[in-house]
């Protein structure tokens, strides 16, 4: 117990008390861009599509809180693009292990999600389920847990950034229900959305969790420097996300054969 209780102080000391500014400065601007993105999507909605008016008030929370979810996912994903596949920080054989590497600039960008993921938890324990059932709920929560520890710790950075580039189905899964809800699901955008969400889900949510896990097996000498919790985090959240993930794929499979046999 001693020891436990050691490694907590080590923990908090060493890295929760470090550089708190910028963690927590951008959590709270993760919930203003929330906030923003929630109005502005109300604002625009309102002026410029007739059928928005015409929604139920449970209706109009929902769209718009997918618009905030959308410019989240817009961004999260440019930046995640940005720190795995355009930037050298976590390839840079000079900077020690991969699992340990954090900037300003990834610190603050996990921050930003966090804030997100934060409000969004909210919003779905307070009109639960009408924003999201227990799936969508256990999804964020594990998220929002990876994201604070590597936030916070420094660690886990890359693969975080990795799990994050899922985000970029957020917007096809969005205009999904915006067509639905406004009536157009019989129309060719319709369709269009299916297939390039399809492939996009096939792309960011499955076979870039397998590279992750490849990414895993061949550092793993260097996931075994992270502390214990961060090692945990590290292998059980992307293989219960991969798990969602296949489980959702599978229903939009089966969706868009269905979607394309109707239109034979």
């Amino acid at each position: 117990m001693k020891s436990y209780r050691d490694q907590t102080e080590v923990l908090v000391k060493d890295y929760l008390l470090a550089d708190a500014v910028i963690p927590y400065t951008s959590v709270l601007c993760g919930v203003l861009m929330c906030k923003m993105a929630y109005d502005l999507s109300q604002l625009v909605s309102s002026v410029n599509l007739k059928s928005y008016t015409s929604l139920t008030k449970i209706q109009r929370i929902e769209w718009n809180n997918r618009g905030m979810s959308s410019a989240h996912a817009i961004f999260i994903t440019m930046m995640s693009l940005y720190m795995v596949f355009v930037s050298d920080f976590f390839y840079n054989e000079l900077q020690g292990p991969v699992t340990l590497r954090s900037s300003n600039l990834s610190t603050f960008s996990l921050g930003v999600s966090a804030g997100y993921f934060l409000t969004d938890l909210v919003m779905m324990f307070w009109l639960y389920p009408c924003l999201g059932g227990l799936e969508y709920v256990l999804h964020h929560l594990l998220s929002l847990c990876a994201i604070a520890y590597a936030m916070f710790t420094g660690q886990g950075q890359l693969y975080t950034y990795m799990v994050l580039i899922s985000e970029t189905t957020t917007p096809g899964i969005n205009m999904r229900w915006f067509l639905d809800t406004t009536g157009m699901k019989r129309s060719g955008v319709y369709l269009i959305n299916g297939v390039l969400m399809f492939f996009a889900w096939l792309a960011a949510r499955i076979l870039l969790f397998i590279y992750l896990f490849y990414h895993i097996y061949l550092h793993y000498d260097e996931v075994l420097q992270m502390h214990a919790f961060g090692y945990f985090l590290a292998l059980v959240v992307p293989s219960a996300l991969f798990i969602m993930n296949v489980m959702w794929f599978l229903k939009i499979l089966k969706g868009l054969k269905k979607l394309l046999a109707k239109r034979q």
